[in-house]
């Protein structure tokens, strides 16, 4: 890209961000439509991008376990210094919602290779490239919501149809450790003190609800709303300990 002027420059960044594609991918498509990104990306989404089988199989075999057919926490931890990202990232929870993955530290050769084929990926390389639009995916309002949902069944024990707390206050940092919620470390805090018991699904799901709808001062919070329960508990927490709006935001 050092080459292309930084009119052209800034072409293959937009593309890029976009399509969630690398460099190379981006010029071909930008020089293919004359350098007009609008129709380089609607041409790049009109022709979508073919997977190699034959590479998707060397990928699964370079993770798979060497005892069982499906991919665990070492094939895992290879996986992650392969695309250079920490496990603990948030970008592995967004891979394996990609991949529809049943389970946390482990994915079916299905949910594997299925994954790969929807993000267009067959080598290392093209998977790196796409870490940026992953993770930019967690910008997407809707996508965040789903992504949000989907944690739930992923992170729990199977089996159980609750979060251990723990489990559940470790997701909820990771979720939503850049999105400034400053009622994240009161909820924990209550959850601790108060509930200390596993997170039901409701709960999950309706707690993003809440956080999503119910302004920081909870003026426009409805009590005879249909809330769970341990939120309405939480509202109560809050004001028989003071917390009030200036008090959040500082914090």
């Amino acid at each position: 890209m050092d080459q292309l002027d930084n009119d052209k420059k800034e072409l293959v960044e937009r593309f890029m961000y976009i399509a969630g594609e690398g460099e190379k991918v981006a010029i071909e498509y930008l020089n293919l439509c004359d350098w007009d990104v609008e129709a380089s990306i609607d041409y790049f989404y009109d022709t979508p991008v073919l997977v190699d089988d034959a590479l998707l199989e060397e990928l699964y075999n370079r993770y798979k376990d060497p005892n069982i057919d499906m991919i665990s926490v070492d094939g895992i931890t290879l996986l992650c210094n392969d695309l250079e990202v920490d496990p603990q990232d948030i970008i592995m929870l967004v891979i394996s919602w990609h991949m529809n993955a049943s389970t946390m530290c482990e994915y079916s050769k299905m949910e594997f290779l299925q994954g790969l084929q929807e993000l267009s990926v067959d080598t290392v390389e093209k998977f790196r490239d796409k870490i940026s639009y992953i993770r930019s995916e967690l910008n997407d309002e809707n996508k965040f919501h789903d992504i949000y949902n989907f944690a739930f069944s992923w992170a729990k024990e199977k089996g159980q149809k609750s979060m251990a707390l723990n489990t559940a206050i470790g997701m909820w940092r990771l979720l939503f450790a850049e999105k400034k919620c400053h009622l994240l470390d009161h909820w924990c805090q209550f959850l601790q003190t108060r509930h200390n018991k596993a997170i039901s699904r409701d709960t999950w799901s309706q707690l993003l609800e809440f956080f999503n709808k119910v302004d920081t001062g909870l003026e426009n919070y409805d009590a005879e709303g249909a809330w769970p329960y341990l939120i309405d508990e939480f509202v109560e927490y809050l004001n028989e300990n003071g917390i009030n709006h200036s008090k959040m935001v500082a914090h």
